[in-house]
């Protein structure tokens, strides 16, 4: 039973580029798809920073309210946000962050129409990457912060409402598994676990709020007035020409940073309404020849933007790391850029993210992920066809750790320049609800509703036994991680940070609740227990 049906010698002898690729050794094709993976995950990531930066610029997108002073008699003019945070959180970052993940069990879930039993990589990869974020991304976390130094959660009852949502859904997915319908996913049940997304934004959305009988009545900690650092702030550009408020920076050399900051749209400087009392006469500024000269110029720093990104693409070494390091190191960099040029020169086709307020790259990233997303389900085919491994072992362990690398990028990031762990914890806890109610819910929602309109049958789970084991497993180690957690902010006041040694001996302890949960699910679904 280790060896799925994909292993059959008809599936064998398919090819993912050219027919002579069935003729090589079983091993050498192995190697090669692993490369072509791994490639293909190093894509992910360039792309997902792109993914990233559009949504910082979403969500500071403001409107324009003009209001009369009762007290003057002035207009004035208030900039307001349109995104809170904690919706912006849940339903933009962890989205983002998970949208590999989802596009696979998406684009599973398209190929398997047609089948009465649904696809077995969407459901593994999103329960094997809630894994990989509880385990190794907190293992990161917890040393990331400089020595000695704590970072805590300042509002607890946003954390506890997103984390009590993170297990609801791995226990609703037990449920939905092996005692409602055993073995079957109806269309009900499909239906019903994508609308409890929309429920975690409203508990979360009344926690934030502190709305009466829909929040937990704990206290705020006072937050910093900057959760990212001033020094790693972006700078400010322009010379009041736009208020201060201007979104599109002049093309220069200290703005091509490679570092994407997707975190600081939780500044509080940035987050109250922008105040400005204007006379009566100055209604008609918009239509002066200074701002029409004003949005010339934003065009043309839009365009010498994006003919940046190519240049950038087709860039192997700076100038001044040909004067600063020695030639081994500039060839190993030089080779390595190379590398990866043809996904630097392919992703410069994305809009600059200041167009448009940042939808425009927001979906082309989307689609690029989607594209990305079906090579991997191809060559995992492939790879699960000449190693005879299971389908499901390939999606918790390999697919699960590349379409995860965003994640932990962005919770590292959190983790290095925030002065609190609300987001670095939270974007763990978020991007977990989101692969159940999103990455599991939709496809399984396509599935059913097609196999009901066609054959009138709903959904079969064909390896339910082994994903329900592996729910199970993540259920016991979840909960040894969130306890220590809890003990780290009993003992030390802080869930991240603090003495090294501790820190690294937490580390330890999470990196090992992830291999006994690897190593008992990849058991289980192999059929040795």
């Amino acid at each position: 039973m280790g060896i799925s049906d994909i292993s059959s010698d008809k599936i064998c002898e398919s090819y993912l580029l050219l027919y002579g690729e069935t003729f090589l050794p079983n091993g050498l094709r192995a190697f090669l798809y692993l490369l072509a993976l791994a490639y293909c995950f190093i894509g992910l990531s360039a792309i997902t920073a792109r993914f990233f930066r559009s949504m910082e610029n979403i969500v500071k997108q403001t409107q324009r309210v003009v209001e009369i002073d009762p007290c003057t008699n002035a207009e004035v003019i208030k900039y307001e946000k349109f995104w809170n945070y904690t919706i912006a959180d849940i339903s933009l970052l962890a989205f983002g962050t998970s949208f590999p993940q989802i596009s696979l069990a998406t684009i599973d879930a398209i190929r398997n129409l047609g089948q009465l039993n649904a696809g077995g990589l969407g459901p593994g990869t999103l329960v094997g990457s809630a894994a990989f974020d509880l385990f190794p991304i907190h293992a990161v976390c917890v040393v990331v912060p400089k020595a000695g130094s704590l970072k805590k959660i300042s509002d607890i009852g946003v954390w506890l409402v997103e984390l009590f949502w993170s297990f609801w859904a791995y226990f609703w997915l037990y449920i939905i598994l092996e005692v409602w319908t055993p073995k079957v996913i109806t269309l009900w049940e499909a239906l019903l676990t994508v609308l409890q997304f929309g429920l975690l934004l409203i508990h979360a959305y009344a926690q934030d709020k502190r709305w009466p009988y829909l929040s937990i009545p704990l206290e705020r900690s006072e937050r910093p007035e900057d959760w990212v650092p001033e020094s790693d702030k972006l700078l400010n550009h322009g010379d009041n020409e736009c208020g201060g408020c201007c979104e599109i920076p002049p093309v220069s050399e200290e703005n091509d940073s490679r570092i994407v900051d997707i975190f600081s749209i939780h500044s509080d400087k940035d987050t109250g309404p922008v105040y400005q009392s204007v006379p009566e006469n100055d209604m008609a500024e918009f239509s002066t020849p200074a701002s029409i000269k004003r949005k010339i110029v934003e065009d043309l720093d839009v365009v010498s933007v994006w003919r940046q990104q190519f240049l950038d693409a087709v860039m192997l070494e700076s100038t001044e790391s040909k004067k600063r390091d020695g030639f081994c190191l500039r060839l190993a960099r030089v080779l390595w850029q190379l590398s990866l040029a043809p996904w630097r020169l392919l992703f410069a086709f994305v809009p600059p993210y200041q167009i448009a307020h940042g939808w425009i790259s927001f979906i082309c990233s989307l689609i690029f992920i989607s594209g990305i997303a079906y090579v991997v389900t191809q060559l995992t085919d492939q790879i699960s066809c000449v190693t005879g491994i299971n389908p499901y072992v390939i999606a918790f362990t390999a697919l699960a750790s590349g379409t995860s690398w965003p994640d932990l990028v962005a919770s590292k990031i959190a983790a290095e320049r925030q002065v609190t762990a609300d987001s670095a914890i939270a974007n763990i806890t978020c991007s977990n609800s989101v692969n159940i109610y999103i990455g599991i819910g939709i496809p399984w929602l396509i599935d059913t509703t097609y196999n009901l309109a066609v054959y009138h049958e709903p959904l079969y789970i064909q390896n339910a036994g082994g994903l329900s084991f592996s729910l199970l497993v993540f259920f016991v180690t979840s909960a040894c991680c969130i306890a220590v957690l809890v003990l780290r902010r009993l003992i030390f006041g802080a869930e991240l940070g603090g003495p090294r040694l501790w820190a690294w001996v937490t580390s330890v302890y999470f990196m090992f609740l992830w291999i006994v949960f690897v190593v008992l699910s990849s058991l289980k679904v192999s059929g040795f227990i």
